[in-house]
């Protein structure tokens, strides 16, 4: 067995959902949430509504409709930007010696799954901002129909998992996907017997060999 990385610690949340969703015959091979330069995009929308709220809270305080429209702007801002952030943190890209799995929700909870030994292909990409910053997106090509894990983005350190999800499917250092057994681990079935079953009391009984001289 060659040698491979040694795994950091996984933090609480991540830690949690391993615990709850992974099998007992599984291991932990990645498991992290998402680049925090996913919230790049709601902070941009967040901060110029939560100015306008403050402003219209604020333009006239005795005029009860600015006022209550200005709180409502204020109160709809934070509902959404606080599931943004909530989404982030309770999403988790998972990937076991057997499986590949992401779960996300903040109210009800979804684990989405793809057996290692039905990937085919991993491409990962990194743009100029992701150079910068950390962060990459692996996609995932599959056997058989469109998986919901096509394509996961804002990796953090997707140099690091790259190496390791190659290793899953390239080798079987982890006992992973170039092992052997079927999608969920189990091993395979022995092959089929293609001679005569043996006798139930377990002799194997052979003819004599020929021409061979009397006994004296």
């Amino acid at each position: 067995m060659s040698g491979r990385e040694p795994l950091p610690p996984l933090p609480p949340r991540a830690s949690k959902d391993v615990q709850k969703y992974l099998l007992p015959e599984e291991t932990a091979v990645v498991a992290t949430r998402r680049h925090w330069a996913v919230l790049i995009e709601p902070t941009v929308k967040f901060l110029p509504v939560v100015v306008a709220g403050g402003w219209l809270l604020l333009f006239d305080p005795d005029n009860r409709v600015t006022s209550s429209a200005g709180l409502l702007v204020l109160v709809a801002a934070l509902v959404y930007y606080g599931l943004r952030v909530g989404e982030w943190w309770m999403r988790h890209f998972i990937v076991s010696t057997r499986r590949v799995l992401l779960t996300s929700g903040v109210i009800v909870r979804t684990v989405t799954l793809l057996p290692l030994r039905r990937i085919t292909d991993l491409t990962w990409k990194e743009t100029l901002l992701g150079q910068l910053l950390g962060y990459g997106t692996f996609r995932f090509e599959s056997a058989g129909q469109q998986q919901a894990l096509s394509e996961i983005t804002f990796l953090p350190g997707a140099d690091v998992l790259y190496r390791r999800v190659s290793a899953l499917l390239f080798s079987t250092d982890w006992g992973g996907a170039a092992s052997s057994g079927d999608d969920e681990g189990n091993p395979e079935p022995p092959p089929p017997q293609t001679g005569p079953p043996p006798p139930e009391d377990g002799r194997r009984d052979t003819e004599p060999i020929r021409d061979l001289p009397p006994r004296q």
